[in-house]
């Protein structure tokens, strides 16, 4: 069996990050930290390809 994880890339700097990632793997809202650029990324994950996640406006309270 061979080794198919790699290593997740920043979306920012493209940097390499801590996590790896296998072919199958499929991960929704991940925080993803890059210690390269020192930023936090919410992200998706789906064979592979990394989606930065839409994060929602702040919507403002009812009155």
């Amino acid at each position: 069996m061979a080794d198919d994880s790699r290593w997740l890339l920043c979306p920012v700097c493209h940097g390499k990050t801590r996590v790896k990632v296998r072919a199958d793997t499929d991960i929704r809202n991940l925080p993803l930290f890059c210690p390269k650029c020192r930023r936090e990324t919410l992200i998706h994950v789906k064979q592979r390809k990394v989606f930065v996640a839409r994060e929602p406006d702040a919507q403002a309270p009812d009155a």
